[in-house]
């Protein structure tokens, strides 16, 4: 949990459970009316830069505070081959 934090950019992306990783709009306006209606769909940020500051709590770690802007990186399992189908969203 992150006392104060920003978000900006990223890719628009439609999630559903038969799309949980996301399709682009590109994807998204390729699908058929009736696929597009059978499902119920939210829109979402892939990628997004993010940036938090202040107080940073979790109950892995003591509290930390961060003194002005930092950038927020994913943490990288996902690049590992047995985490390949996982993705951030926002």
């Amino acid at each position: 949990m992150c006392e104060e934090l920003y978000r900006y950019g990223g890719e628009t992306v439609y999630v559903s459970a038969a799309a949980p990783a996301g399709l682009t709009q590109y994807e998204y306006a390729a699908l058929s009316e009736h696929e597009r209606n059978q499902r119920t769909w939210r829109i979402m940020r892939r990628n997004a830069k993010v940036f938090a500051r202040g107080r940073v709590r979790h109950p892995d770690h003591k509290t930390v505070f961060l003194d002005g802007w930092h950038e927020v990186f994913s943490n990288t399992e996902s690049l590992s081959a047995a985490m390949k189908n996982v993705v951030f969203l926002d």
